[in-house]
């Protein structure tokens, strides 16, 4: 269009020679807007990684706990440009990636080690510590003589760069973001602690103090504290009885004591019990009074534990409490704890237990003092069944008023200790946590299917795997001297790959083959294949290529082990039916469905290997192209005639076939797809024909004299016809045998 534009517009100008100077003028603006040239994809505007701000707290974590983490080191994105196809006149397509470079810390306390980490909610390190991206990751545990990580050290001021010494952290290097949209994705990390059981106590332990009495906190697999330990040690109050003893320097937690002290007795005459408001103290000499008080609406039960479920990845889980009777809503506790079900259910449900007993709360008012009766102890109260807890201890100028909550029944206590069986998890939406495995790899050509389709000559390629956690492969040209250039990748989705347990039967292509029967077995066990009634065969469904031959199946019966037995074949689809003779044992299959990949372009067109490089593949895995050229080489004659004439003479003729009429749906003749219409009819079966003849129709006559030469030193010989073409002859079509 611009070469016609500005050729007129020279026309006015300068007339000739205006007009030619015009249509050069043109010329380059159409190459510059309509040719092949190379076209961008989306590419990121803002390189900038995002930061966490100073002053986020680190948590501690103690046993298995799942933590978020915060960055503390962000190198900037690295961009990768890829080019893929172009040439013959179409665009190139250029293609940019991104890979990141950060450190995560994890923990304020040392770690004994890594497990899975979970990016955007899938699985991006496995249990077993395979890395299901690309990248490498080192994890430093947080010790006192921790080293800096090479990556920072490299990128930082070495003099500078600080080790992170007491912080658990992890590095990320050259992480692919292609996979969370360009960006960095949502990180959660499952880490260990060095502890084998855990204990209160850790919660207020101090390196230079004494080893601390054990607070066992029984099937805790972990807990995370975030802010002050005295937040975390309160919410663990109601769920564990502990007693805080704050007469030593540092403080000391320790279980619930086992002996109880019995409070002084009223001595002198007429002490004793006082109705609630009373002021009566007894006197010097260990008298005492009691005011009883019973807690009623202000108090609210405990209903409910919110936790992490170790059996769900640490998803939040829940866990009610039986109802207890009395007033109020019952409350929810969210605590950073790891445990299961069971235990979480008889957490809740001994707290719940304890807070109803210890509603129930006396006001002991005494003038002798005794050095054991601190918050926490243990108590029996003079003229009250069970055991009472010191909750408060007062001075007053008069005495010491302690204040005291009851406690369960110890056979009570002791069932509510026993673990819940009963309790339910729930299901939860598991991230699958597969290993990847090898790369199995088939690259081929397949018939050209007409201007409507692809392009002749286009790359078909099969990658798969049989590890169900196989992510794809990056796909490369290998040139003559074993050096590999970036062509594209396979994607995720893996293509249905096999072998043959045995050799298929040679059979016609004409009719239906109802007698012969082949067994592949698939790569991956879990893959399934379909069966096909004759109007979606027809249509080219269950096409498979089994050697070198395409088939299609009716009929897939399963064997087991992912062995699939097939049968009700159509033979030699799409010009195949040379291959029909020649199945062997082991040889591959591919089903031909929208899971494969094309490969458009120079390098595919030209290349006669194909590599692919996988997760875990240490080497380039290779695949030689099968069936190359058959989608731009001509395809086989048919209808062969031979007829003798009364002279003598032989008079052959066939019947062209042109690639991508696979349907004769106007009852016309088939376009041509060459560039001349031209066959060869050869004598002999060898490399080198005997005889032969090249002719601009599809007919032949020898006349007697030549038939009769012939027949002389090559009597039985075959009489062969091809279709020339640009590409390529033909597979040969049997004509008749000379005799």
């Amino acid at each position: 269009m611009a070469t016609v534009i500005f050729s007129a517009l020279g026309q006015v100008v300068g007339g000739p020679v205006g007009a030619a100077l015009g249509a050069l003028v043109g010329r380059q603006v159409d190459g510059a807007v309509l040719s092949g040239g190379t076209r961008e994809g989306p590419r990121l505007r803002d390189l900038a990684l995002t930061t966490s701000g100073y002053g986020e707290p680190v948590p501690r974590c103690f046993g298995r706990m799942r933590v978020g983490g915060s960055i503390i080191w962000a190198a900037d994105l690295r961009e990768t440009r890829a080019t893929h196809g172009g040439g013959k006149g179409r665009p190139a397509q250029t293609t940019f990636s991104y890979a990141a470079s950060f450190a995560v810390a994890l923990s304020s306390r040392p770690l004994a080690g890594l497990g899975r980490i979970w990016a955007d909610g899938s699985l991006l390190r496995g249990a077993a510590g395979d890395l299901k991206a690309g990248g490498q990751l080192r994890f430093h545990a947080g010790h006192g003589d921790q080293l800096p990580d090479p990556l920072i050290a490299a990128a930082e001021d070495p003099d500078a760069c600080p080790a992170f010494r007491g912080l658990a952290y992890v590095v990320f290097e050259d992480l692919p973001l292609g996979d969370f949209g360009n960006r960095l994705p949502a990180l959660s990390f499952e880490v260990f602690g060095p502890e084998t059981a855990l204990d209160l106590s850790l919660l207020v332990d101090e390196p230079s103090a004494p080893p601390a009495p054990a607070v066992p906190l029984t099937g805790l697999a972990g807990l995370m504290q975030e802010g002050p330990a005295a937040e975390l040690l309160g919410l663990l109050g109601r769920l564990v009885p502990y007693a805080c003893d704050v007469t030593t320097d540092p403080l000391r937690l320790r279980s619930a004591p086992g002996a109880a002290r019995p409070l002084p007795e009223a001595a002198a005459p007429g002490a004793g019990r006082q109705e609630e408001g009373g002021q009566g103290w007894g006197g010097l000499g260990g008298s005492a009074a009691v005011v009883r008080r019973q807690g009623g609406a202000a108090v609210v039960p405990l209903g409910a534990l919110q936790y992490h479920d170790v059996e769900r990845d640490y998803q939040a889980g829940l866990q009610r409490a039986p109802r207890q009777p009395g007033a109020g809503q019952p409350g929810v506790l969210s605590a950073p704890l790891a445990m299961a079900a069971p235990v979480a259910r008889q957490w809740v449900a001994a707290a719940a237990q304890r807070e109803v007993w210890a509603a129930r709360s006396l006001v002991w008012r005494t003038a002798v003092i005794d050095p054991q009766l601190m918050p926490g102890a243990i108590a029996r109260v003079p003229g009250e069944p069970g055991l009472w807890r010191v909750a408060e201890w007062e001075w007053q100028a008069a005495g010491v008023e302690l204040t005291l909550s009851r406690l369960p029944d110890p056979a009570l206590a002791a069932a509510l200790d026993a673990p819940d069986g009963g309790a339910d998890p729930g299901r939860g939406a598991l991230a699958r946590d597969q290993a990847a495995g090898p790369t199995t790899l088939a690259a081929f050509e397949l018939p050209w299917e007409g201007p409507a389709g692809r392009a002749a000559g286009s790359l078909y390629v099969a990658a798969a795997s049989a590890a169900a956690g196989w992510s794809g492969a990056a796909l490369y040209a290998v040139d003559r001297d074993g050096g590999l250039e970036l062509i594209g990748s396979s994607g995720r989705r893996p293509a249905t790959l096999g072998t043959a347990v045995d050799a298929l039967p040679p059979a016609s292509s004409l009719l239906p083959d109802r007698a012969s029967q082949v067994t592949v077995a698939l790569l991956g066990p879990d893959t399934v294949l379909a069966e096909a009634t004759g109007v979606r065969l027809a249509q080219g469904a269950n096409r498979a290529l089994l050697g070198d031959e395409i088939i299609q199946f009716a009929r897939a019966e399963p064997l087991g082990a992912g062995r699939w037995q097939l049968s009700g074949l159509l033979r030699g689809r799409g010009g195949t039916e040379a291959a029909a003779a020649g199945h062997a044992v082991g040889e591959r299959f591919v089903l031909l469905d929208d899971s494969l990949l094309v490969l458009d372009g120079t390098l595919a067109a030209t290349a006669d290997r194909i590599a692919a490089i996988g997760l875990v593949d240490p080497e380039p895995v290779t695949s030689a192209v099968a069936l190359r050229g058959i989608g731009a080489r001509p395809l086989a004659p048919v209808h062969p005639r031979a007829r003798a004439l009364a002279d003598g003479a032989l008079a052959l003729s066939w019947t062209r076939r042109a690639r991508g009429a696979w349907r004769w749906a106007d009852e016309a003749d088939v376009p041509l797809h060459e560039e001349a219409e031209r066959y060869a009819v050869e004598l002999g079966a060898g490399a080198v024909p005997l005889a032969r003849w090249e002719v601009g129709a599809p007919a032949l006559t020898l006349s007697a004299e030549t038939v009769r030469q012939l027949r002389g030193p090559w009597r039985g010989a075959p009489l062969q016809v091809r279709q020339l073409g640009a590409a390529g002859p033909s597979w040969p079509t049997l004509l008749i045998y000379l005799d």
